[in-house]
């Protein structure tokens, strides 16, 4: 089959590699979408932390928000799976630590990566594994790009339940790419104001289109009064965003924090203490992926705008150096699609 291999920082290819072959309790998936995100740049370029704490190598299999069908299975048992619009969990956890066993396998210590850490090679191919325990059915009425923004809508739904929001709610999400468009979204159906704050208009421009009555420039947040939000959600990349974060909460109010910078975030804690607020970090879509395939599927989130265009497996290293086909649309993220041949 063929499959987008990374060798080194910056060299991929598509390659031919192996047909995989389901064992006892997996399912054997031909790929239909793929989203390219954060992370695979990251892998992409050599600078992603877990290369230098040894837990990735190259060559690497990159993907992990992806949908499509099960063909084939390991085990007679799951034959029901066949022919099933599929997506699944990232963090395969080991199912055995005290972690796994408590519900939490997202922080298994021996857990594996779809696509990021070493072992399980990624859904920017043809064809992908993926444990019988760790799929999920996508209804047949939710788009297969929304079917492939399941793993980042999972994490935006988290993020948007740490916030505790009740109906009127005043939330600001700081960042206005996938996950905090995705977060405004999720946000927005919960009953919240939503306000989103960012440095791209035309991403703030596809906020406002999604339903959000309130968009900010970072810089206008950042001379803005304190005290504003019920809840403020942290999605950028920016290492200054946390601290502002928790200045525009209002005191007994709430902050989460999704977004990661390349370098420390500095909060003085003295000003979340006084504040008598909540702080909460979020690693990992797996606690919402049921969640945002329930809200895809009965329309209270639609998140298709989101996704600017579907390239080829062969575009894909273009992509991850940051460019665009000339069609794009406005949306931060790029699918692909591994069926399409340039």
């Amino acid at each position: 089959m063929r499959a987008l291999v990374v060798t080194a920082p910056r060299e991929a290819a598509v390659r031919e590699v192996p047909d995989p072959v389901p064992a006892a309790g997996e399912l054997l998936v031909d790929v239909e979408r793929v989203g390219i995100c954060g992370t695979d740049v990251e892998l992409y370029t050599g600078e992603m932390a877990y290369i230098e704490q040894g837990h990735t190598h190259f060559p690497l299999r990159l993907g992990h928000e992806w949908t499509g069908r099960v063909t084939g299975v390991g085990d007679p048992a799951d034959e029901a799976w066949i022919g099933r619009r599929v997506t699944g969990d990232t963090m395969l956890g080991c199912g055995q630590c005290r972690f796994c066993r408590a519900g939490v396998h997202h922080v298994c210590p021996d857990r594996f990566e779809v696509g990021i850490r070493d072992g399980w090679p990624g859904a920017l191919a043809e064809k992908l594994l993926i444990p019988t325990r760790f799929a999920y059915r996508i209804p047949e009425n939710v788009s297969v790009t929304a079917a492939a923004l399941v793993e980042p809508g999972g994490n935006s739904l988290r993020a948007a339940r740490a916030a505790s929001i009740s109906p009127g709610d005043a939330v600001l999400v700081l960042g206005s790419g996938t996950i905090g468009l995705l977060a405004a979204q999720f946000a927005l159906a919960a009953g919240a104001e939503v306000h989103v704050g960012g440095v791209r208009e035309g991403s703030l421009a596809l906020a406002r289109s999604l339903g959000v009555p309130h968009t900010w420039q970072l810089d206008e947040l950042e001379g803005s009064a304190s005290d504003r939000f019920d809840a403020v959600i942290e999605a950028t990349s920016n290492p200054a965003m946390p601290a502002l974060t928790v200045r525009l909460a209002r005191p007994a109010g709430r902050v989460v924090y999704i977004g990661l910078s390349s370098t420390p975030s500095l909060v003085d804690t003295r000003d979340i203490a006084l504040k008598d607020i909540t702080a909460v970090g979020i690693l990992s879509a797996s606690p919402g992926l049921a969640g945002a395939i329930a809200h895809f599927a009965d329309g209270s989130v639609v998140p298709d705008a989101i996704v600017s265009e579907v390239v080829a497996l062969e575009d894909v290293p273009s992509r991850l150096e940051g460019r665009r086909g000339a069609d794009a649309g406005p949306g931060p993220k790029v699918h692909v699609d591994p069926r399409l041949l340039p």
